[in-house]
């Protein structure tokens, strides 16, 4: 998820959707256990020290889609930026530092394993 460091996932109904209050029951009913799982899979990706789960909708001023961010935070991140939760998230996409391709692909895989494994 760009700036907000390796090990940040994206969890979004497969169907385009602008509110929660749109989701079916159905889609309620998974997307409860597959939020608990990415942010499981999150904090095992880096040494979390708490795992983020914001829900980000806006596009241009406007709801476009859902969308959950789940972000492993680091107490180093915390320390190096000064601030936590909306503010960190602010002070990284403001700094933009954006993890290599390479350690990407590295992060993604290890990430897939962790979702085969449940």
């Amino acid at each position: 998820m760009g700036p907000l460091g390796l090990g940040s996932l994206i969890v979004k109904p497969e169907r385009h959707v602008l509110h929660v209050s749109d989701i079916t029951d159905h889609e309620a009913a998974e997307l409860g256990p597959l939020l608990q799982l990415s942010s499981s899979v999150a904090g095992r990706l880096v040494d979390a020290d708490q795992v983020y789960n914001c829900l980000w909708s806006h596009a241009g001023g406007k709801p476009v889609h859902i969308h959950y961010v789940v972000q492993p935070v680091t107490r180093y991140q915390i320390e190096q930026i000064g601030a936590q939760g909306p503010k960190l998230q602010s002070a990284m996409f403001a700094a933009g530092d954006c993890p290599s391709e390479a350690d990407i692909e590295q992060i993604a895989d290890v990430a897939r394993q962790l979702f085969s494994a449940g």
